[in-house]
């Protein structure tokens, strides 16, 4: 048993280092996707529900007594790897203007364009011409541009 756990390892060390594992071969594992709610915000028209870590001495939540909303902690962090990953495997990245297409030349295989709210029509045309060329995946291409009827 010892001696096959031995070569096992022996085999993982010998694997280069350059097989990195993508994004997307690790699949994406989100621990909580429903907001952390604020203390008693059901309670009272004027506490808002965005979460609000509870500071009274007596206070339940914070001393978490069973059966009461859960706190945020580390724990519900995600994966290193795939934190901020898109279901398709990109990483999004706001951009503005055509010169910001430019900084992810290098990083096709890594991130998305996402054009931001703001830019016009005219200007989102040209940046996803831009992002065509240079390869790059746009989250939001189709946004905004609006075809001629015949």
């Amino acid at each position: 048993m010892w001696v096959l756990l031995a070569e096992r390892r022996s085999e993982l060390r010998a694997r280069p280092p350059s097989l990195k594992m993508a994004a997307t071969s690790i699949k994406i594992v989100k621990k909580r996707t429903k907001p952390f709610k604020r203390h008693q915000s059901d309670r009272y028209a004027g506490l808002k529900e965005a979460w609000r870590k509870p500071k009274g001495i007596d206070n339940r939540v914070r001393r978490r007594f069973k059966g009461q909303l859960p706190m945020p902690n580390i724990g519900y962090g995600s994966n290193k790897k795939t934190r901020h990953v898109m279901p398709n495997g990109y990483k999004r990245f706001l951009v503005n203007n055509e010169r910001e297409v430019e900084l992810l030349l290098m990083h096709n295989n890594t991130f998305a364009v996402e054009i931001a709210h703001g830019v016009s029509s005219r200007k989102r045309i040209a940046i996803v011409e831009k992002a065509k060329v240079l390869g790059l995946k746009v989250t939001n291409s189709s946004a905004r541009v609006r075809t001629e009827e015949a």
